[in-house]
């Protein structure tokens, strides 16, 4: 059988530059190989070696600042992962990756406000990344923005309109708003997607609930409780049960 195009991504990858390694120990090129072929076998801690390496040899190259900054990010190092992204941002500061990586990583320590700013200027660089205005929607959502969040989340189904997951985001944030029917939009089309999701069906549930369509929501929750028999919100609504 033809070996596939990913074939590279294996620890075979490692013995070619291992052995340039030896003739050329110096080689930033090839020390920055190392550390990504390293990097997708999981091997964090010895991908940040190897591009430590080549940081000292090449100092300030902002396209190695982010990958370190990364690697750190997947090492739980989120400080040493902000220190590397400011570096990055000071050498380069029109580098979208830059702005949406370290305002993912100031998202983890809880700075949203640092995150939303972050995520704001890589929109500005890239105004149809689907990924940024996902974030940026979760990170308002967090902060109880939720018409923010549902204006950036309303951009992001024009650009992938048969995302389930998008849609699922999208569907919560207009329930945050009351906005019902427009929830149960977007979760009839997770539902064909996802028939059986059963996050899903329970705020489906939730929502006809809402909207006073007790006999759809008990339906519904029949499905629900066929496929979790142990759920106790099925028990609540077959007893009349307000949700709040």
């Amino acid at each position: 059988m033809e070996e596939s195009n990913t074939c590279w991504m294996t620890s075979k990858s490692l013995e070619d530059p291992n052995k340039v390694d030896v003739l050329e120990p110096n080689n930033a090129f090839t020390l920055m190989i190392h550390g990504i072929v390293k990097y997708m076998l999981d091997d964090y801690q010895g991908a940040l070696e190897d591009v430590d390496k080549v940081d000292v040899l090449e100092p300030n190259n902002p396209c190695t600042l982010n990958i370190c900054g990364y690697v750190k990010y997947m090492l739980d190092d989120y400080q040493g992962a902000l220190e590397d992204f400011d570096k990055a941002n000071v050498f380069e500061w029109n580098n979208a990756l830059t702005f949406k990586s370290r305002g993912h990583v100031k998202r983890m320590v809880k700075d949203y406000q640092g995150t939303l700013e972050d995520l704001d200027r890589a929109h500005v660089l890239e105004p149809n990344n689907a990924f940024t205005l996902t974030i940026n929607g979760c990170v308002k959502n967090m902060l109880d923005d939720y018409q923010g969040a549902l204006e950036d989340l309303d951009k992001v189904c024009v650009f992938e309109p048969n995302s389930a997951t998008l849609l699922k985001i999208h569907g919560h944030f207009k329930r945050m708003l009351k906005h019902y029917q427009g929830a149960l939009e977007n979760l009839n089309k997770v539902n064909v997607l996802e028939p059986n999701n059963v996050f899903i069906l329970t705020i489906y549930a939730h929502t006809n609930w809402s909207l006073n369509k007790y006999q759809v929501a008990l339906e519904t929750m029949g499905k629900l409780h066929h496929l979790e028999p142990n759920d106790h919100l099925y028990y609540m609504i077959k007893n009349g049960w307000h949700w709040c």
